[in-house]
């Protein structure tokens, strides 16, 4: 499988999943955190909404400069905003991705604030990356809805709360 096709279906695994647990958030839970350093249930669940664009800026641009673009996280009303954040966000990384070209997948993709380089990989390295955040990210929601005693779908298997422990 060459590489394009396997992160174009990558992207669509993830996607299901990832709907899958951004659903179960009440919308009456959208402030709660389980611990003072920790994001809200709303600051967490619009960064794994958002992520899928960072395909497109990867694709589209050679950096980030946190200093020049401060980062500006949406809002959402509850979880029907969220999921359309989400699917518009989807759309736009998976609709990058299809047109990529692949020859730019080797360039250097750098994340900075101002001088300070945070982060330098391959563009292919980033979207890679991209990927890895969403699902960690995904497991931390899935901590905080256990927490709150939601029952939260099966990632790649059915969950306890799908097999009824």
């Amino acid at each position: 499988m060459d590489t394009l096709k396997s992160l174009l279906q990558e992207m669509e695994q993830e996607a299901q999943t990832t709907e899958k647990m951004l659903s179960r958030i009440p919308d009456d839970k959208y402030q709660w955190k389980p611990h003072p350093k920790s994001m809200t249930i709303e600051q967490l669940s619009t960064h794994i909404a958002e992520l899928p664009t960072w395909v497109t800026i990867t694709l589209n641009t050679d950096e980030l400069d946190f200093a020049t673009v401060p980062y500006e996280p949406k809002k959402v009303s509850g979880t029907a905003d969220l999921l359309k954040l989400f699917e518009d966000s989807l759309a736009d990384g998976y609709s990058s991705l299809q047109k990529a070209d692949i020859s730019t997948f080797d360039k250097i993709w750098t994340l900075r604030n101002g001088e300070q380089i945070l982060n330098q990989r391959t563009k292919a390295e980033v979207i890679r990356m991209t990927y890895c955040q969403i699902v960690h990210h995904r497991a931390q929601l899935g901590v905080y809805l256990r927490l709150l005693d939601i029952p939260i779908p099966g990632s790649y298997g059915p969950s306890a709360d799908e097999q009824g422990f």
